[in-house]
């Protein structure tokens, strides 16, 4: 069976990425591509590397018939997506790669993103994202939350050991560095190749980034009591990739022993072996997350580091693995290719 979807945001990084992935997809067609402030262009005047796949123009979202279309990817930005999403057909499967929906709590919402929810409706039957946690929830949801970049690759490293109790809950340090793509395709001074080759900074300093809500939100949930992490993101130089070194209190080989179990049956997460480390370089252009564990030289403390490409695993793959199960469709399905190396 074929699924017909259409792609909202489609002029974007995570637009085009699942476009590419959905160019190998044996169950999926894309009937409609919306992209507002390119409406009228066709794929391959806005993505000249697509321009070999035959799609329709992209349009705007206002003139986009439904009709006969059973899943939509929202790759919007927050705020804009929750507004397109509650007028969006009721019978709509629905992927969200915006931040939207991730937070359950409205009034946490409210504190990381500025603005007050305006789609509390749909807000309360949406299902967060994070595939490998919430994979049952979400093969019968209709409307799903990808998870942020960050939130994800931090949770992979951190999650089973949260719930496994084999570290401790109040002096976790979460130090990750991200790829540019990351902060969007929108044009900002601070991205320009003049200011940002060549060196790296920390940014969004003394807990101020927006994927704090999801952390909070998530490790909290997990550990049955208020978490809070120390986060600082760093950007860098580079188009794809998150690095995530998280720093803890434990026994490192235990932590090894939890996460290669509580992963030993994840196609998409790798552990490697003891005293291993990942690098973005080993994960690009895939749905795949690398992650290793070595002890501190302090003992009783480990470094937990986890690799993903912020494009595909922490975004627009994570959404198609997510839509797999909502269609009923093998989870892998149009995932399974090797990263791109060097």
């Amino acid at each position: 069976m074929t699924h017909s979807i259409a792609i909202l945001g489609a002029s974007g990084y995570t637009g085009a990425e699942l476009i590419r992935l959905i160019a190998g997809h044996s169950s999926m067609q894309i009937k409609a591509l919306g992209a507002n402030s390119k409406a009228g262009l066709t794929l391959a005047e806005v993505f000249p590397h697509l321009r070999h796949m035959d799609l329709p123009a992209l349009q705007k979202i206002e003139d986009i018939d439904f009709d006969g279309i059973g899943l939509c990817f929202c790759a919007l930005p927050h705020k804009t997506s929750q507004e397109v999403i509650a007028a969006l057909p009721k019978t709509l499967k629905i992927v969200d790669l915006s931040a939207d929906f991730r937070l359950r709590d409205p009034d946490a919402y409210e504190k990381w993103y500025g603005n007050r929810h305006a789609a509390m409706a749909e807000q309360g039957e949406a299902v967060y994202g994070l595939t490998e946690f919430y994979r049952d929830d979400i093969r019968g949801a209709r409307l799903v939350a990808g998870t942020g970049c960050n939130a994800a690759t931090g949770q992979f490293a951190l999650r089973p050991l949260i719930a496994a109790g084999v570290i401790g809950l109040d002096d976790i340090i979460l130090d990750m560095k991200c790829a540019v793509s990351g902060a969007g395709r929108a044009l900002k001074e601070n991205l320009l190749h003049a200011e940002l080759s060549e060196g790296y900074h920390a940014y969004a300093l003394g807990g101020t980034h927006r994927h704090l809500g999801e952390f909070d939100q998530e490790f909290s949930r997990v550990a049955g009591r208020p978490v809070q992490v120390q986060f600082t993101p760093h950007l860098i130089p580079a188009n794809r990739g998150i690095l995530a070194t998280c720093y803890v209190t434990g026994d490192a080989e235990a932590i090894h022993e939890t996460l290669r179990a509580a992963y030993a049956d994840e196609p998409f997460i790798e552990v490697l072996p003891f005293g291993e480390a990942p690098s973005t370089h080993h994960v690009r252009g895939s749905n795949f997350c690398h992650i290793g564990v070595t002890g501190d030289r302090i003992s009783g403390r480990a470094i937990v580091v986890a690799a993903l490409d912020n494009l595909t695993k922490g975004s627009s793959g994570q959404a198609l693995q997510n839509a797999n199960l909502m269609l009923n469709i093998a989870e892998g399905e149009g995932l399974m290719m090797a990263p791109l190396f060097p």
